[in-house]
């Protein structure tokens, strides 16, 4: 299981303090009154700095600035984590530079400044174009600042996306319709939609185990998507993943890094990575202290916020690089997931059941990649565990 060191590699950042707590949200955000920026500042560049000598030379493909929200950062600490990140891992071409943005005023007035720092693609978190599911989502903002906010990104950057969310408490069709068509008014080459999932441990998973939230059921929700998918295909922003959509070329690269298992480099609390670090090339999955006080204090006394690496076996990486693939609308090269896992794609998926499910329309009867079908992808958790070899873990034990 090696990946070539040559391919690009990924890198995400994560910036995790929020104004507030959104109630659906379950990503490792926090809320702090003081946030003492120079030291962030040096702890992130500490931990890329380890993180590059771990590595060895690598071209970097991307850099994503993911939250929390990082658009509450100080735009000059962005510009030092990226030139920083351009020295460390050279490249010939530039890389994708993404930073997630909430559109709140205060953050809209810094978007000039995080162009000038070198970030050329802004991903808004709208969530809603309507002022009341705004406030039922718990957001910062109102429907102005999002509007306000998607035209100066429209302005400033070379390319931007907003993400929406869906089948929402008492969301009807024809509603989530005309805000989807508004939506496809006021997007530029990219869009996220997301359906409302309950996560616990959030406020939303209260209320939810209270009956005080219900959201639409699963017919109601499977109907909301393929809508969607529809409507943006015929605007010719089509689903290139199962929650995003872009122009032809204009697809996230460092999350399709992600879907097509490549390796990723993760820094900062929380942050997640699969990168090759042995001798053998195999990778590890590395993971960092997720409290933002705790992994500050770890980069002091051990010069990085790694609180996990474990070696990933080839039946591990082959589960995973399926579970990603088929989430993409063009699938799984069965070429670049050898390369990536050490197994062969025919040795990760149950011919039989691969039969079954071509036969049911869940995967397309294709030889050349295995790829979901719309159907397929609605239910994608159950489809991979159907799709599974049951003896990958015997032929090809950890080593």
């Amino acid at each position: 299981m090696t990946t070539a060191a040559t391919e690009p590699l990924a890198l995400y950042v994560h910036w995790p303090f929020c104004v507030s707590k959104c109630p659906y949200c379950d990503f490792n955000s926090h809320v702090r009154e003081k946030i003492d920026g120079p030291r962030w500042e040096r702890a992130l560049l500490t931990e890329l700095e380890d993180e590059a000598r771990r590595l060895g030379p690598r071209p970097l493909g991307s850099i994503f600035f993911g939250g929390g929200t990082p658009s509450l950062m100080d735009p000059a600490t962005t510009a030092r984590i990226i030139e920083r990140a351009r020295t460390l891992f050279p490249a010939e071409s530039a890389p994708e530079i993404s930073l997630e943005a909430n559109p709140t005023t205060v953050e809209s007035a810094r978007l000039k400044d995080f162009r000038a720092a070198g970030v050329e693609r802004l991903s808004i978190g709208v969530q809603a174009l309507d002022e009341a599911a705004l406030k039922a989502l718990g957001r910062a903002h109102g429907l102005a600042e999002a509007l306000d906010a998607i035209g100066q990104a429209r302005e400033i950057f070379p390319r931007m996306s907003f993400d929406l969310i869906y089948a929402r408490p008492g969301q009807t069709m024809a509603a989530w319709m005309a805000e989807l068509d508004r939506a496809v008014g006021l997007a530029a080459d990219h869009l996220s939609l997301y359906q409302l999932t309950i996560e616990p441990g959030t406020a939303f998973h209260t209320r939810h185990a209270r009956g005080e939230l219900v959201l639409p059921e699963d017919d109601e929700a499977a109907d909301l998507y393929e809508a969607t998918t529809a409507r943006l295909a015929a605007a010719g922003l089509p689903a290139y993943e199962v929650s995003n959509h872009a122009r032809p070329g204009f697809e996230c690269r460092h999350n399709l890094a992600y879907w097509t298992y490549a390796d990723y480099a993760g820094i900062g609390p929380g942050a997640h990575g699969r990168v090759p670090t042995g001798p053998d090339g195999r990778r590890e999955a590395t993971r960092r202290a997720r409290a933002p006080e705790t992994w500050l204090d770890l980069i002091d006394t051990h010069g990085h916020g790694r609180d996990e690496a474990v070696v990933v076996g080839q039946a591990r990486a082959a589960e995973e690089a399926l579970m990603m693939g088929l989430r993409l609308d063009a699938g799984i090269d069965p070429a670049v997931f050898e390369r990536r896992t050490g197994v062969a794609l025919r040795d990760a998926v149950d011919a039989a059941r691969l039969a079954q499910a071509v036969e049911g329309g869940f995967v397309a009867g294709r030889t050349d990649r295995l790829v979901a079908t719309p159907a397929g992808r609605l239910v994608l958790g159950a489809l991979t565990a159907h799709l599974l070899a049951d003896d990958l873990d015997e032929r090809f034990p950890e080593a």
